[in-house]
């Protein structure tokens, strides 16, 4: 649709261009921001020529650009790109999985970026479901040229709502080593069968056993549970259906999404204990 309060827009090529006036929104693809009038709203600022690669491979792990769009994402996961997924790392396999946990059209797919679908903090957002499986950590920028670093499952603060300041910056997000090794599962539910999903839970087992549950799109927030081995099935239920912030809209009560919630888990953790005896 037209935004029709917007009077100006710019390309950010260098980080004092980032620097905002009054009025002005960091852009990346902008599918949100394009999607319903934004009447507080004056211009853009384009984040796309900042000349950040995709996704790099670091000593640390993998870092994934805030521009880097969800299908390149998904095509780095598929071995579609230059950076080749190193050996081992059998969580990229979820990331079509995550992607697919969204509900959008091929033209979305191809715009909307990884850090632009973390920052709209959406409770149903599937980079938050990923990333908070992974331990995945936001690294941003702040306005005196530092930057601070964030866990994504900390960074949402509730629907369509972070931590990010005025000024602030989200620059990439990054995943250890560790969890891109480990072995990831992902269950979602949506009460349509085109409809976004309602409910996702996402995990990893890493090589020494520990175990990672992670609850999102069900609740306000994401839950992350941790466990030195595969959880006991008692045990499971009762942490994943403990938060008080499952909810209703018009895609599901909040006692459909805590009830659900508790079988997906337990399918879930089914899957990893699998692939572990496998």
């Amino acid at each position: 649709m037209d935004v029709t309060s917007v009077t100006s827009y710019r390309f950010a090529h260098t980080r004092a261009d980032l620097a905002l006036a009054p009025g002005e929104r960091i852009l990346a693809g902008g599918t949100w921001l394009m999607s319903e009038p934004q009447p507080e709203v004056t211009g853009f600022v384009d984040i796309t020529r900042m000349g950040w690669p995709d996704v790099e491979i670091t000593d640390a792990g993998l870092r994934i650009a805030a521009t880097c769009t969800i299908a390149r994402f998904v095509a780095w996961s598929r071995g579609e790109l230059d950076a080749p997924v190193p050996d081992g790392w059998s969580a990229a396999a979820a990331i079509p999985d995550a992607a697919h946990a969204l509900l959008m059209s091929f033209k979305v797919w191809n715009t909307a970026t990884v850090g632009g679908n973390v920052c709209q903090s959406f409770t149903a957002a599937a980079m938050v479901s990923l990333l908070a499986a992974l331990d995945g950590e936001a690294v941003i920028w702040t306005p005196d040229g530092g930057e601070r670093r964030q866990p994504v499952a900390e960074f949402v603060t509730g629907q369509a709502r972070n931590t990010l300041q005025p000024g602030e910056v989200l620059r990439a997000l990054e995943v250890p080593t560790e969890a891109m090794r480990a072995r990831v599962s992902l269950h979602k539910m949506a009460l349509a069968e085109l409809g976004r999903s309602g409910i996702v839970v996402s995990g990893r087992r890493e090589r020494d056993g520990s175990t990672v549950v992670a609850v999102t799109a069900s609740t306000l927030v994401p839950h992350v549970f941790r466990y030195d081995d595969l959880p006991d099935p008692a045990q499971l239920r009762t942490d994943v259906t403990s938060p008080t912030d499952f909810f209703t809209d018009a895609l599901g009560e909040a006692d459909w999404r805590r009830a659900v919630t508790a079988v997906l888990a337990e399918r879930l953790v089914a899957d990893l204990a699998k692939e572990a005896d496998a």
